[in-house]
């Protein structure tokens, strides 16, 4: 009992679990760092491999939602679309409210099998970050400074780039541009008021430009857009923290596919179409805050072990060296030695907690406070 309460201790789980993503990673990373010979030789081989790369840094992290914490997660869909996921390149449109709503959208591609190859429209300072930003880079995300300005041209060409992708893809993109809080629901509603648009209940005012731009640059590449809505029963607040815990959480996804040529051409009525879609995502919001449900049959797909096996493996590679060099240092009986190692257990722990911290609504960026100086 006292070995398994050891095992389940808080600090040492962070810690290994901690080590095992950013060495891991890291190895990774430099991996990608070398098949870039391989582009002007074979563009197609090239993605191909850091589409596995990829995905055995990304599967860790679903790993965590989905066997460490057991977080269920109930996909409400049309069931005569339930086999086009993972069978065909799609747009993604996701909610922003919860800190883990990524690592749902992750899980979302991982049960259909497009986890590696899976695109976001990230912002441009991900990009610099170790492990998961250099990842993306290999995975030609499309990255934006959140100046359309400055980013239109970056953009287009990015996403023009993904018209010959050899892999089924799907674009995951916050059309909201960042997360939903009080503060900044206050301001996009003044924004709605003053643009004569409807106000949304549950929703942040969609940034159009980018959404209408991805849809005209993949348009006969993707076959449709698939609108995702997350929430989380019994009023549940899910953190990274509560994950990485083992806390187990309940989520529901409702799913609707809508075929891309539903979505106009036009750059003015493609806007028009994405504001009236938030307005029906309020009300599906509404809907499951009133019945805990949503209009659509519920669905569990089933769990794949490779995100498991893909821990496993590294788990193994990484903990003997770990433990042995341990070992030695304990059996040297210097005093700096074991100095040393406690400096770098306390960087460490700090690097978990920034990690964690960089997920955090409280502790999101400011884009969407400053709309009211528009």
């Amino acid at each position: 009992m006292d070995i398994v309460g050891f095992l389940k201790s808080q600090f040492i789980c962070h810690l290994l679990i901690c080590y095992i993503f950013i060495v891991s990673g890291l190895i990774i990373n430099f991996i990608q760092l070398f098949t870039l010979i391989l582009w002007p030789i074979n563009k197609q081989l090239f993605r191909k491999i850091n589409c596995r790369l990829a995905y055995c840094i990304s599967s860790q992290m679903v790993m965590l939602l989905e066997w460490w914490s057991g977080t269920d997660c109930t996909l409400y869909t049309d069931p005569e679309n339930y086999h086009k996921y993972g069978k065909e390149n799609a747009i993604v449109i996701l909610n922003h409210n919860f800190e883990i709503d990524f690592l749902c959208g992750w899980n979302f591609c991982e049960r259909f099998g497009v986890l590696g190859s899976s695109k976001v429209l990230a912002k441009k300072e991900l990009s610099y970050m170790p492990i998961i930003g250099w990842m993306w880079y290999f995975l030609e995300i499309v990255f934006c400074k959140r100046k359309w300005e400055e980013d239109r041209k970056t953009v287009v060409q990015k996403l023009l780039n993904l018209r010959d992708y050899p892999e089924n893809f799907w674009f995951l993109i916050h059309c909201e541009g960042t997360r939903f809080t009080e503060q900044k629901h206050q301001i996009s509603m003044q924004v709605a008021e003053a643009k004569g648009l409807p106000k949304l209940k549950y929703h942040l005012l969609p940034r159009t430009k980018g959404f209408a731009v991805t849809v005209q640059c993949l348009r006969n590449v993707v076959s449709a857009v698939y609108d995702s809505t997350l929430n989380f029963r019994n009023n549940e607040n899910p953190t990274l923290l509560g994950v990485l815990n083992g806390k187990k959480y309940h989520a529901d996804l409702y799913v609707r596919r809508i075929p891309l040529e539903d979505v106009p051409k036009d750059e003015q009525e493609c806007s028009t179409w994405l504001h009236k879609l938030y307005q029906e995502k309020d009300a599906f919001q509404e809907e499951y805050y009133r019945t805990g449900t949503y209009p659509a049959v519920p669905i569990v797909p089933p769990r794949r072990p490779w995100t498991l096996l893909n821990w496993l493996f590294w788990a193994l590679l990484l903990l003997y060296p770990l433990f042995k060099l341990l070992i030695n240092m304990i059996n040297s009986g210097s005093s700096l030695t074991l100095a040393s190692f406690a400096f770098v257990i306390i960087i460490a722990s700090v690097g978990v907690r920034w990690m964690i911290g960089v997920t955090e609504i409280n502790k999101g960026s400011t884009y969407g406070n400053n709309d009211n100086k528009q």
